[in-house]
């Protein structure tokens, strides 16, 4: 193998860590319940949320797919691409007699990197509402 080719990230690996390896992208559990709504409908409610924190960009809440009402969701025409987490897909709201379109996106076929994303989506919240209600900060225990 020349060194050309052994620089070059391998497949399912991300092109925007192997160029800026100092880039910072974590994530970890959420220990509480995120709640997501739109209108007066909730879309999305879990206690199994994830938190991804990437450097320079506020944190986002990954809500597991198994969490999320697809009953008021719909995926849209959108994509876009991010070098460190791969392509996103996005999705629609409908619910009360209102819509807003891409209102969720999700990393299907995340790079290996960040595999802890799949089959979670991730809400606009100036698009919809996010409440996350940590365990420590609710009397009552969550299930």
């Amino acid at each position: 193998m020349d060194s050309q080719n052994s620089a070059a990230p391998s497949p399912g690996r991300s092109p925007g860590f192997a160029s800026n390896p100092g880039h910072a992208v974590t994530v970890r559990p959420f220990d509480g319940v995120v709640t997501v709504s739109f209108s007066s409908a909730i879309i999305a409610a879990s206690k199994n949320a994830r938190v991804l924190s990437e450097a320079g960009h506020p944190d986002v809440f990954y809500i597991p797919f198994e969490d999320s009402y697809f009953d008021f969701l719909r995926r849209s025409a959108t994509t876009s691409h991010c070098p460190f987490k791969g392509d996103a897909s996005y999705w629609s709201v409908t619910a009360a007699g209102e819509a807003r379109t891409d209102v969720m996106w999700a990393y299907e076929n995340p790079y290996e990197e960040m595999l802890a994303i799949r089959d979670h989506g991730a809400f606009y919240p100036d698009k919809v509402r996010i409440e996350a209600v940590e365990r420590s900060e609710t009397d009552r225990p969550i299930p």
